[in-house]
């Protein structure tokens, strides 16, 4: 079973930039679908920026233009890099893995949490 681990969250103020890790206990990224959800208080959780296997990124627009998602092979861990944040980015992030060719699996983190100050 993959596992997966965050890290990076933290406290920071409105403008300011955070970069999150997932790292996976094994390599996957060739055949799991890789993604960054949130999910704030009181709100249902939602996907933030997902990359393909082939690594084609892709954003909700609430984000785009201010976070990068990338992956590093060597290193079997995937990144969101954020920038200008704003206190609406506020939520736990958390990492996501989906393998879609028989049999499913999809695998969650743990969650890191991500405070945005104005």
């Amino acid at each position: 079973q993959v596992q997966l681990v965050e890290s990076g969250g933290g406290l920071v103020q409105t403008g300011g930039s955070l970069r999150l890790s997932c790292a996976a206990s094994r390599s996957i990224f060739s055949i799991y679908v890789m993604g960054w959800y949130r999910q704030a208080p009181g709100k249902q959780r939602e996907l933030v920026a997902q990359i393909t296997r082939g690594g084609i990124p892709n954003y909700v627009n609430s984000v785009k233009g201010r976070f990068t998602i990338s992956r590093d092979y060597a290193k079997n861990t995937m990144y969101l890099q954020m920038n200008s944040l704003k206190p609406e980015d506020t939520a736990v992030y958390y990492c996501n893995a989906v393998k879609y060719d028989p049999p499913y699996v999809e695998v969650w983190g743990q969650g890191t949490l991500v405070t945005v100050s104005s």
